[in-house]
């Protein structure tokens, strides 16, 4: 289908280089993201300290030593391992409980140190073992002490993760409807941490048929268990291939389980919710349109407006961005000028602007570039809000980065989404918000840019250039580009590398600052 290939548009007349790999925008988001989620906001795996019951029978020690010697906690491990070894061999009295006891000795140590000994129990053996633990007919609590070992040993180094291969089958199996919940949710975090490795072992889980039944576990209300199925979910269909995130959204259930959570729950399991929503919503068409259809994007608003959680905040956004950022008739029926939800979105995006943390403020402007690539109604919408003097604040103050997207915003309000009517191809002006935005000091910004190394920065720079030398009145605009030392900027791109900023930069040269500039005066 074509859906399983395309993801939405990042519509873009002020650069048309964008429109040409508009298709690619949210994933590239969608990925980026997730290495920001691994490196710092929620880690891609988990290690399980506490036990899913809760009961202190299943928390870890309280005496836990994190700068325990390593080598005597390894050492400990391959001794657990073995007596582990021995007690699966023994079937005679008290076998079930010999069982558990040498389970729950190895889970403490693996639970112990921020750096669990995974390799010295790979060496001792311990995969094997814990997979016939693990098999149907077992006691409960010999299952959860089982999976609980091997959450941990999936959180360690790749190679270690993918020591579990043997159990996938199994983990699988244990999250079916008619077993224990407290097993099912602890094998559901265990794979997890499996799909939070890569797209090598996604693909395997997937083959293996994971995603049917933890998307099962999503559909009651129960709040721990939904809340992990949610957050290995979210590992499983992050891509590249939108096969995954397609058939999640296809399950029976689903999007009204997501509509409910989003509605109710508390953050920390809105939040695994939402992430879930970002996959989906940056990877299916399908998806982005049952989702546009279904009260999601109200809710997301809801949430934007009334948490100050960061952890929240960030999936939520993302995922209101890609909503909008979909194709043309999506962001249509999302945002309608008069509306009381497009009033919403706008005020919860400069709200975002405005936030102290430095990644609201780049998801915000990225929102708004996608709705300022819009209709002139959608331009308008934004040229007349309380969000064009905080874009301008930041284009000049603001880290690289979000000034690149501010200044997408910015030049996107100048341009017209009509098919152009120059001869050569420019975009049309909307000199109203050119003459405004250029008057209230953005064009320095601009200049800013073309002087970056950053050659997408330089590009942006330089067709802004170009419409205030073509377009303020009275033929100001090549005085203001020379004011703000325009010329030198293009200038340094006269031997450039890269042919296309060359060319354009020294055509605007040539063009508006030829011999025959400045003799009028």
């Amino acid at each position: 289908m074509a859906d399983d290939n395309t993801a939405s548009h990042r519509r873009d007349p002020i650069k048309s280089s964008v429109a040409n790999v508009a298709g690619q925008r949210r994933r590239q988001q969608a990925v980026s993201v997730g290495k920001e989620r691994r490196e710092s906001l929620v880690r891609a795996k988990r290690l399980c300290r506490v036990g899913i019951s809760g009961d202190s029978d299943d928390t870890v020690d309280s005496e836990m030593i994190i700068d325990e010697e390593q080598s005597i906690l390894e050492a400990q491990t391959s001794s657990a391992v073995e007596g582990l070894k021995s007690v699966v061999a023994y079937q005679g009295k008290g076998a079930l409980q010999k069982r558990v006891s040498a389970l729950h000795e190895l889970r403490r140590l693996l639970s112990r140190s921020e750096f669990p000994p995974v390799e010295a129990a790979l060496k001792a053996g311990a995969i094997p073992l814990l997979v016939q633990c693990l098999s149907f007919g077992s006691p409960d609590e010999q299952l959860l002490e089982a999976a609980w070992c091997l959450t941990n040993i999936a959180a360690g180094k790749p190679e270690e993760t993918k020591a579990l291969l043997p159990a996938l089958p199994l983990l699988i199996a244990h999250l079916g409807e008619n077993g224990s919940l407290p097993v099912a949710e602890q094998c559901a975090w265990a794979l997890g941490n499996v799909a939070g490795e890569g797209e090598e072992l996604r693909n395997i889980l997937l083959s293996q048929g994971a995603l049917l039944p933890l998307a099962r576990m999503m559909l009651p209300n129960k709040g721990s268990t939904v809340r992990t199925a949610a957050w290995a979910l979210s590992n499983l269909i992050k891509g590249p291939n939108p096969k995954a995130a397609t058939e999640l959204i296809r399950v029976d259930g689903l999007l009204d389980a997501l509509v409910r959570h989003l509605r109710k729950a508390d953050d920390e399991l809105a939040t695994e919710v939402a992430w879930v929503v970002v996959y989906l919503s940056a990877l299916s068409n399908l998806a982005t349109s049952m989702l546009v259809k279904s009260d999601v994007l109200q809710l997301l608003v809801q949430r934007l407006a009334m948490s100050n959680s960061l952890q929240l905040l960030i999936p939520v956004l993302r995922s209101l961005g890609n909503l909008i950022a979909g194709d043309s008739q999506t962001t249509q029926a999302v945002i309608v000028p008069g509306h009381e939800i497009t009033g919403n979105i706008i005020e919860v995006l400069v709200k975002c602007l405005n936030s102290e943390h430095r990644v609201l403020k780049k998801e915000a402007a990225w929102v708004l570039s996608n709705i300022a690539a819009g209709s002139v109604e959608h331009k308008q919408l934004i040229y007349s809000s309380e969000a064009v003097p905080v874009l301008l604040r930041l284009l000049s103050t603001a880290p690289f980065d979000i000034r690149k997207e501010v200044a997408y915003v910015l030049g996107n309000l100048c341009v017209s989404p009509i098919s152009p009517t120059e001869g050569d191809g420019k975009p049309s002006l909307i000199l109203e918000h050119l003459v405004s935005l250029v008057g209230r000091g953005c064009l320095a910004g601009f200049i800013d840019l073309v002087n970056l190394a950053d050659t997408e920065a330089a590009r942006l720079g330089l067709q802004f250039t170009e419409l205030v030398l073509r377009g303020m009145p009275n033929g100001e605009g090549p005085k203001l580009v020379e004011k703000e030392n325009g010329i030198d900027a293009m200038e340094r791109f006269q031997f450039h590398e890269n042919e296309d900023l060359r060319n354009m930069a020294n055509s605007l040269v040539d063009k508006y600052f030829g011999e025959d500039y400045g003799l009028d005066e």
